[in-house]
């Protein structure tokens, strides 16, 4: 014979009574307490084409209160403060804290929040295509010197509020080491950017090319005469000292084949008239060869007026 609805599985329902019953007896003996928690702020449902700006609040501090035994067994994040955004705008917004928009465990009531209110910026989001800039970590082996560097892909997309996009000139990727190195260096590596408003669209990492070439080397010219270029026609000069010695930079083969006429040293009169100065020597080289030094740096040019 079926029994009546309100007697079937008579068994647990009288458990479960008996169960309420004991968690209530239980709960009412407790102390209740009040309790100071900083809780970590949550942010729900930013709006599409909008972006934080600014300083953003990550914790706010709540006074709770319940029993104390179910106080005493809260973990942390079992407290959480809820903002949702879906009614911001561009600019500067205040939105209210309040208790009912805590996140709660059963048993427990917030009866504080402070602040009672947090201001955010928004601003419009924008997009664009920044250049990827190697960084370069150590020293190759000696008589080699760091070339040219590539980055794969070169440029990567990068959002965020748009101003800090418009100012943004590079994303930044993790050192690349060449310590010892005598050969290119390739390395896939993290990028990463200095304005933590920004973000990588897609792209996470890069290739980088390192060259490694011969150190150019250095060979001493010495006793190059100094030229008097741009003295009038009615005027002549003397310089002292007459020469220099000039110092050549440039790789072992281009060197071997500089010839010390190649290294032409002068001083520039132009528009100068009588009297004694003290000038900067300067030298022309061939295209494939630097000039790193001259020495003395300086002359003391005489220039009087008349010819002999």
């Amino acid at each position: 014979m079926k029994r009546p609805w309100g007697f079937q599985h008579l068994g647990l329902k009288l458990l479960s009574v008996g169960l309420a019953l004991l968690l209530w007896m239980t709960v009412s003996g407790e102390e209740t307490v009040e309790r100071g928690l900083r809780v970590p702020l949550e942010l729900q449902q930013v709006p599409a084409g909008l972006e934080l700006t600014g300083d953003i609040p990550t914790t706010v501090d709540v006074r709770v209160r319940g029993a104390s035994g179910t106080l005493s067994r809260m973990s942390a994040g079992d407290v959480v403060a809820v903002i949702d955004l879906r009614s911001a705008r561009e600019g500067r917004r205040l939105f209210p804290l309040t208790p009912e928009q805590m996140r709660v465990p059963f048993g427990v009531e917030v009866v504080q929040v402070t602040p009672s209110a947090v201001a955010m910026a928004f601003e419009r989001s924008a997009a664009r295509q920044v250049p990827v800039v190697p960084a370069v970590d150590g020293h190759p082996a000696p008589g080699f010197v760091v070339g040219a560097n590539r980055a794969d892909p070169k440029t990567v997309e990068v959002v965020g509020p748009e101003s800090a996009v418009k100012n943004v000139s590079e994303v930044l990727t993790e050192p690349v080491s060449v310590a010892g190195a005598r050969a290119p260096v390739t390395q896939t590596v993290l990028l990463g950017l200095l304005d933590s408003s920004l973000r990588l669209k897609n792209t996470r990492s890069a290739t980088v090319t390192v060259q490694i070439v011969p150190a150019p080397v250095e060979r001493a010219v010495h006793g190059r005469a100094v030229h008097l270029r741009g003295l009038a026609p009615s005027l002549q000069a003397e310089a002292t000292p007459a020469s220099v010695n000039v110092t050549a930079r440039a790789s072992r083969d281009a060197l071997a084949r500089l010839d010390p006429d190649d290294i032409v040293a002068y001083v520039d009169v132009s528009g100068l008239g009588a009297g004694v100065y003290t000038l900067t020597v300067h030298a022309d080289s061939p295209q494939d060869v630097g000039v790193s030094h001259i020495s003395p740096e300086s002359v003391q040019v005489r220039i009087i007026s008349g010819r002999n």
